[in-house]
């Protein structure tokens, strides 16, 4: 996977790109990423990338201009054309579902806008994906498109290291994680389920499921309709809503 990210703070990017769990696999050569600086596009000699809208109103707007020619030079070098992603509250609404599917392609375009938004014209030239982190608004899109690469990049084989370590993670059934416990075994007065210290792997397994299904009603009930569930969580959790 490569990353290309355009950007006016390429120093926000390499900052989290390097390190931790995404640094490592950089230095692998499992992923690799290019913060693109769109002010190297300028053509004025002050490298002024935004301008006063037409029709009035507040703030700046990011001319399409440089944006466009640090696009096309991106672009230029692959021999697919990527597919092009704009961080905007206006986008279809991040998820873990989008993440897998964009970690299939070799190579992803980011675009990180600021101000008070970007020229209509060039987003209509080069993005191919608008997407939201929520719905709030950022000073910046760099934050939402490194949320963004951090989880498709843990959908990519070899970046976590341990292959199943993402297997029981949140919305991978459609389920929330449920609750981990490390060492000491007892903290201030709390102590660890005992299920998880019999050794019984079933019984473990058994009751992570309970709770990952717990958690989800009473935390996202929202996400129990797309869920897998058995039939007996079903009855369960209706039995819950409609106690006799």
């Amino acid at each position: 996977m490569k990353y290309h990210i355009l950007t006016l703070f390429p120093e926000l990017i390499s900052a989290y790109m390097d390190a931790s769990i995404l640094g490592r696999a950089c230095e692998n050569g499992i992923l690799s990423y290019r913060a693109v600086n769109i002010r190297d596009y300028s053509l004025d000699k002050h490298k002024t990338v935004d301008e006063y809208p037409y029709g009035g109103g507040p703030g700046m707007v990011m001319q399409a201009q440089p944006i466009y020619d640090a696009w096309s030079d991106v672009v230029s070098g692959i021999a697919k054309k990527p597919r092009c992603i704009y961080l905007t509250p206006q986008g279809r609404t991040f998820d873990q579902d989008m993440a897998k599917e964009l970690a299939k392609e070799e190579d992803l375009v980011f675009l990180c806008g600021h101000y008070e938004g970007v020229d209509e014209r060039v987003l209509n030239r080069i993005v191919t994906d608008p997407v939201s982190a929520g719905d709030f608004v950022l000073t910046g899109g760099e934050l939402p498109a490194l949320m963004m690469i951090d989880a498709i990049s843990r959908m990519i084989p070899g970046v976590l290291g341990n292959e199943i370590s993402g297997e029981g993670e949140s919305f991978e059934n459609g389920l929330l994680e449920y609750p981990q416990y490390s060492r000491p075994e007892c903290w201030m007065g709390e102590h660890v389920p005992d299920v998880l210290l019999s050794g019984d792997h079933e019984r473990i397994c058994s009751w992570r499921r309970e709770e990952s299904v717990k958690r989800t009603r009473s935390m996202r009930p929202d996400l129990l309709k797309e869920a897998e569930l058995t039939r007996e969580e079903i009855a369960q959790i209706l039995q819950h809503e409609n106690p006799l």
